[in-house]
């Protein structure tokens, strides 16, 4: 007997960047969430912030979570004496929490225009001389005739305005899988699905996303699943995102997400067809023996494949290979044919100043000159033939759908047998009667227990002094997710052999007995 082949060797995990650095993508958020941008870092990059262009160049080796503002020369880190002062805290409210000056009321102010005797001329003439949007706002609280017979409130709510308006400030954060997610569902929802942040994370959580998983994705949604996943496994295992048709689904905010050169390369695109006609014993090739032809198979894939490279750009776009289920809405047929799902990096959840620059990963250098993330590859390469025939043998750890442009109910029931048996499952829709259909077909055809139907809530909290309360407008909808296990399925012929073999056997007897 053949001794086993030795381990791999072991990959030391990679290290997420805590600095920006040249090259990578960075997420701006602008007045505290009133406007989200991506951009990535290049020399020639520029944000565009009221009437002012900033160069990026002060964010090069600034850690994520520091804080600029806009000066006269540009972005200007923010220094500690930024910071709310101890008179502006007790504006807030004291130690006690209970806020100050509660006699106060606004019920004698009158909105006129005439309690603010700084003119719009002054305030430019202050910026000619090189004041500083936050003396520019001192200057405006001071000359406010009615500022101090406001409220607490009151006050804070004006002084915010005109910091937004004179000095606004922006933060540089880490594109990550919830922020990005979250910018998309902020700007252009239906690019990706309608999906919410927390049906993002019930997603990873059901299928059991983790480390040294080989996750098998059906990515309709511009590649926020496939790089989530990536994200999570952290360079350990594998995601094979596969697709139906001949022309593959683009997958492009993979390159938001600022991966390790590692991390890239263990993600694989492959059509369907080719992980059904692998040729091993495991249960792929019991599956073509059976003579069951893949339903989605039929007429989509039978043709030559296409390769990656060959593709133009105009033809990444969603070419279901079946036609949406009746039992959908007419606005979810409009929602998936009137927003293409591939779409390229700079315009859809991003500034059109994100293609300043070269859009591949540049060298990654931190402060001290070492390499924090090299030339990342080109996420989405074909997978190696030995890798294929492994899959094809051992089948997947998890699977995880979202594809709001296909029949769910027969995707789910072709991805199925290339999981391994026990794999968890988790597929995702915007809408819940395509995930009862796809249910009720997997409890009758046995195909899977422990089938449940979830429907994420999300509501924020606003946590202040003396009014934590929620927030009074929400997002009433983020999506649907139907998960479960899958377990063998017996062949119903040799179910009934047992059946026929004891009614003969009785049968036989009777008749010796007679």
């Amino acid at each position: 007997m053949a001794p086993p082949p030795p381990p791999p060797p072991q990959t030391p995990t990679p290290v997420i960047a805590r600095e920006a650095w040249e090259g990578c993508s960075v997420l701006l958020d602008i007045n505290d969430g009133d406007r989200l941008a991506f951009f990535r870092l290049t020399p020639a990059a520029t944000v565009k912030i009221g009437d002012k262009s900033c160069s990026l160049q002060p964010l090069l080796g600034r850690p994520f979570g520091s804080l600029f503002r806009v000066g006269p020369s540009g972005l200007v880190p923010c220094a500690a004496t930024d910071a709310p002062s101890q008179d502006d805290k007790q504006r807030d409210g004291g130690a006690d929490g209970q806020a100050q000056d509660e006699t106060r009321d606004n019920r004698s102010l009158v909105d006129n225009n005439t309690a603010q005797t700084l003119s719009s001329e002054d305030i430019e003439a202050m910026k000619r001389e090189g004041a500083s949007g936050d003396a520019i706002v001192e200057a405006l609280i001071a000359n406010s005739s009615t500022f101090g017979n406001k409220t607490v409130f009151s006050q804070e709510k004006y002084k915010l305005k005109k910091q937004k308006k004179y000095a606004p400030k922006v933060l540089l954060r880490r594109p990550s899988a919830r922020s990005i997610c979250e910018t998309y569902f902020k700007k252009y929802p239906a690019r990706i699905g309608f999906m919410r942040v927390d049906a993002l994370s019930l997603l990873l959580s059901m299928a059991n996303v983790g480390a040294y998983s080989d996750v098998l994705a059906v990515d309709m949604v511009g590649g926020l699943i496939v790089g989530a996943v990536a994200e999570r496994l952290g360079g350990t295992g594998y995601v094979c995102s596969t697709y139906l048709g001949s022309a593959p689904s683009s997958i492009d905010i993979i390159r938001m997400y600022n991966l390790s050169s590692d991390m890239a390369s263990r993600i694989f695109q492959a059509p369907l067809g080719d992980l059904f006609s692998l040729q091993s014993s495991g249960d792929l090739c019991s599956l073509q023996s059976s003579g069951d032809a893949p339903s989605v198979l039929s007429g989509s894939i039978q043709g030559d494949v296409v390769e990656t490279a060959a593709v133009p750009d105009e033809a990444l776009q969603l070419s279901p290979a079946k036609p949406v289920d009746t039992a959908v809405s007419d606005g979810n047929a409009q929602s998936t044919t009137a927003q293409p799902i591939d779409i390229e990096v700079p315009e859809p959840a991003t500034d059109e100043h994100l293609n300043q620059g070269d859009i591949s990963m540049l060298d990654c250098k931190g402060s001290n000159g070492n390499s924090i993330a090299p030339k990342a590859p080109r996420a989405g390469k074909a997978p190696s033939p030995e890798r294929m025939k492994y899959w094809g043998k051992h089948g997947f750890s998890s699977l995880i759908v979202a594809a709001p442009g296909h029949e769910v109910e027969s995707v789910v029931a072709d991805l199925l047998p290339l999981l391994s048996y026990s794999a968890p499952f988790a597929i995702y829709h915007q809408y819940l009667q395509p995930l009862a259909t796809c249910m009720h077909s997997l409890q009758v055809s046995k195909m899977a227990i422990g089938l449940q139907i979830t429907e994420p809530w999300l509501r924020e909290y606003q946590v202040l002094p003396s009014r934590t309360h929620p927030h009074m407008q929400m997002n009433a909808f983020g999506g649907y997710i139907l998960s479960g296990i899958r377990i063998h399925k017996p062949d119903p012929s040799e179910a009934r052999m047992p059946e026929k073999s004891s009614c003969v056997t009785g049968v036989t007897e009777s008749m010796l007995v007679l």
